[in-house]
């Protein structure tokens, strides 16, 4: 598998797979793993496919989350994190690490938004609670049953 083919197979995989898993550090210096909304879904989130056009060799990746979580206080204190995709019945992942920044640019917030949101967020896209968290990795690495292929990223992220 060239590099080329192994983008355009990581960047389908990100498009249509079902989650995508976040890992930080805990405060003891545990992984703590948890499963995240896909917003770069094209099925369940196509009013987004515009905006992660222009990120399709960066592997740029946006979540939504509470800032009252525990994953907040974890990125605040260790930014370093992993992102996983997958499609386990094909052997298909997608490894990305790097350090998550949180975001407060009010109309990125607004831009993510969906309808549905104020059940977690009663304030809508100004909720204090609706935070953004953006990841453009460092490392990227593609498997693909017996395959794998490292993505070289721009190193001034």
């Amino acid at each position: 598998m060239n590099e080329q083919e192994a983008l355009r197979l990581a960047v389908e995989l990100m498009e249509s797979a079902e989650a995508a898993f976040l890992t930080t550090i805990d405060g003891d210096g545990f992984p703590q793993s948890r499963a995240m909304l896909n917003l770069r879904n094209a099925r369940k989130f196509p009013e987004l496919i515009g905006l992660f056009s222009g990120h399709r060799d960066d592997f740029t990746v946006y979540f939504t989350t509470n800032t009252s979580s525990p994953k907040v206080v974890q990125i605040r204190a260790k930014p370093a994190v992993s992102v996983y995709y997958c499609s386990p019945a094909e052997w298909r992942g997608l490894m990305l690490g790097g350090m998550m920044e949180i975001v407060a640019d009010p109309g990125l917030k607004k831009a993510l938004w969906q309808e549905g949101w104020e059940m977690y967020y009663p304030d809508g896209a100004t909720d204090p609670d609706y935070t953004i968290l953006r990841l453009a990795p460092a490392v990227a690495k593609y498997y693909h049953q017996m395959s794998n292929c490292t993505f070289g990223l721009e190193s001034d992220r």
